[in-house]
């Protein structure tokens, strides 16, 4: 299948950080960054929400750090809720976060899909976290559209599926492990079921017959997620990326898009930032805002296009809605 413009911004970024991996993995990155001071706090949000009222269409980019700033802090840390919400497996085996506990060699399937299971289950039933209640406010009056790496289904929870592209997968699906076939499906229920079992049964494994496995060749299924192993590229991977190209190439040529930037952080650039930097410095009319807790990334090509606020996104996205409301 032929990749779509998005796709291809991504690929072209990906071989940037490719070749550039030890600057990104040291927290920085290549591109040359302008040398303005940054504007004061309330300046940045005043411009912030200046660009929101003026904008045409607004495209979001929500990454990890979106979740994060509303609690979903749980995956490399054990915070309290990663204490509360896998208290079984911390009990036991006092890991440090929810991915720690992903690259643990487990003794058998049982506890490995026990594992997964209060993992997917934690996500799915989340209620939509604060950051996201904060940022469809700002937006109720706007043309939109989100596009997030976050597979914790906060996104498509807040906005309509059809203004959501999730590029990176969807704990709400499995896959045939094996990828026999192309179909994802629904494991909403599934997961409630093998949660109940853990509940019921106050264990850490579950039996061999909840083990979750593909319809058509019996493998075992695996989460439609990347980033635990054979991540299924096919019909609905590419109409993600369809809806996220579908709605650049209607807006291309709009007088003002706002590009947001919410908590990229330095493995996953090639999604979100780059491609959004690219794609506003060829846009004349484009805006960047990027929105950071640890980093404050302006380019020098962007520095008259775009502002890097540094600070928690849960108050940048507060502060702003007030500022709107004024």
């Amino acid at each position: 299948m032929n990749q779509t413009f998005y796709e291809q911004l991504v690929m072209s970024t990906q071989v940037n950080y490719s070749k550039y991996y030890g600057v990104y993995a040291s927290g920085g990155t290549p591109i040359k960054l302008t040398e303005k001071q940054p504007l004061p706090y309330a300046q940045q949000i005043a411009t912030f929400a200046e660009k929101l009222k003026a904008a045409d269409h607004v495209i979001v980019g929500g990454a990890s750090g979106l979740s994060a700033a509303g609690g979903g802090d749980f995956y490399y840390a054990a915070t309290p809720s990663y204490q509360q919400a896998f208290k079984r497996f911390y009990d036991k085996y006092h890991f440090k976060g929810a991915f720690a506990g992903m690259q643990h060699q487990w003794d058998s399937r049982g506890e490995f899909w026990g594992y997964l299971t209060t993992y997917l289950h934690t996500t799915l039933h989340a209620a939509v976290r604060e950051p996201y209640q904060d940022l469809k406010a700002i937006l109720q009056d706007k043309d939109y559209f989100i596009l997030t790496t976050n597979q914790d289904t906060q996104a498509i929870k807040a906005f309509p599926e059809d203004k959501v592209a999730q590029i990176q997968g969807d704990h709400r699906f499995f896959q045939c492990s094996q990828q026999c076939h192309d179909d994802v499906w629904d494991a909403t229920d599934q997961i409630d079921t093998m949660y109940d079992y853990l509940e019921q049964h106050d264990t850490t494994v579950l039996p061999d017959d909840l083990i979750p496995r593909c319809p058509d060749c019996g493998a075992e299924a695996f989460p439609w997620v990347r980033g635990y192993g054979n991540f299924l590229e096919g019909s609905r991977y590419q109409e993600q990326y369809q809806k996220i190209s579908h709605d650049v190439d209607v807006h291309l040529h709009d007088k003002h898009v706002l590009f947001i930037e919410l908590g990229v952080g330095r493995l996953t650039p090639m999604f979100i930032q780059e491609p959004f930097w690219a794609l506003t410095s060829n846009m004349p009319g484009a805006y960047d805002v990027m929105v950071n807790r640890d980093y404050q990334f302006l380019p020098q090509a962007l520095e008259d296009k775009g502002t890097a606020i540094k600070h928690d996104i849960r108050q940048v996205l507060k502060d702003v809605r007030q500022e709107l409301n004024k």
